[in-house]
């Protein structure tokens, strides 16, 4: 028996345990995409475009105060933090596009919703990192082959400083967000930000290179940000890659088989699956229930169920429960006609 309608409630009041009430559950079709569930989705990706305008004017401010300098001083270290920078901001753009997917409704088509359109934009912010890495390298090679003294060394000085505070900034707003709402490209994102904090930081020790007469340190300095950009390519593409293959968080599977545990009527957990759709959690589980419950009282289970999950799974935002009869002593498998379906 399974529990293909789903239901509706707030979840801060209690349920109304009525007769009216459960019938209206039994013979009319419920969705937990309803108000009281779109509402707080709704909200998240509300706060996922706040943060990414917010980064976006800071980020790109930052890089917009460092491309004078570079243009005054020659550096090719600041010249790769300022490239670097630059397309940390506009990887808010893909992400912008993806949150407002999000908002839409599923269609007969698309009838997961457009919540994927987030993992997609996480493999843009990767290419976008795989590409400002591969950019900085060629222009520290470069120089090191060509070695230029750098001019107005304060100045450089000084613009490192504001790409670190400006970065360290929108990385910890990000990473803050991101967790918040479940975004695994927002938190991407919020670490490739904080990884050009420290580059920033690093021009600091080129400039202190050539203002001690050092040609060679500023394109030294620019490959050591490049080893550092491939390093939070590496961690950007490993979390995406993640999200992109369903992975979830093994404790997020321990807590929903507790909660189910905890279900008055449920005598074991079966199957357990939990997939992110963009920065939202859907669960599918099997739970065992007494194989002499009548129908209604399976499904009564099974809502309650559903209703334990969604109070213990953070961001989970709809469930479908199956519910399985225990089998009585030397009772078949009833799911043996369907063993020749299953994948090899």
């Amino acid at each position: 028996m399974s529990d293909r309608h789903q239901h509706s409630h707030p979840h801060d009041r209690g349920h109304r345990h009525g007769l009216s009430h459960r019938l209206s559950h039994l013979l009319t079709p419920h969705s937990h995409e309803t108000a009281d569930k779109v509402d707080p989705a709704l909200e998240s990706s509300a706060r996922g475009m706040r943060a990414l305008w917010v980064s976006l004017a800071v980020l790109g401010g930052t890089a917009l105060a460092q491309a004078v300098v570079v243009a005054a001083s020659g550096s090719v270290a600041l010249l790769g933090d300022t490239v670097h920078n630059a397309a940390d901001a506009l990887t808010a753009v893909p992400l912008g596009i993806a949150f407002v997917l999000g908002r839409r409704g599923a269609t007969r088509r698309f009838t997961y919703g457009y919540g994927r359109a987030e993992d997609l934009a996480g493999l843009v912010i990767v290419l976008t990192i795989a590409a400002s890495a591969a950019f900085a390298g060629w222009t520290a090679i470069d120089r090191l082959l060509d070695p230029r003294p750098v001019q107005h060394v304060p100045a450089v000085a000084l613009a490192a400083l504001v790409g670190f505070a400006g970065n360290e900034w929108v990385a910890r707003y990000r990473i803050r967000v991101g967790r918040a709402i479940g975004s695994a490209a927002l938190v991407a994102d919020g670490l490739h930000a904080r990884t050009d904090g420290f580059t920033s930081l690093a021009v600091l020790l080129g400039a202190g290179g050539s203002a001690l007469g050092w040609q060679l340190a500023d394109p030294i300095v620019g490959l050591a940000i490049t080893a550092a950009i491939a390093l939070v390519l590496r961690d950007a593409a490993r979390e995406v890659f993640r999200r992109v293959m369903d992975a979830v968080d093994p404790a997020l599977v321990d807590r929903a088989e507790r909660a189910l545990t905890e279900v008055p009527g449920v005598r074991g957990v079966g199957e357990l699956r939990l997939r992110w759709i963009g920065h939202r959690l859907r669960a599918e589980v099997a739970v065992v229930v007494d194989g002499d419950v009548t129908v209604r009282q399976a499904h009564r289970i099974a809502v309650d169920a559903e209703h334990a999950l969604l109070h213990a799974v953070p961001r989970l935002t709809a469930a479908l429960v199956h519910a399985d009869p225990e089998p009585a002593p030397g009772e078949a498998d009833p799911h043996l006609p369907l063993a020749h379906h299953a994948a090899v």
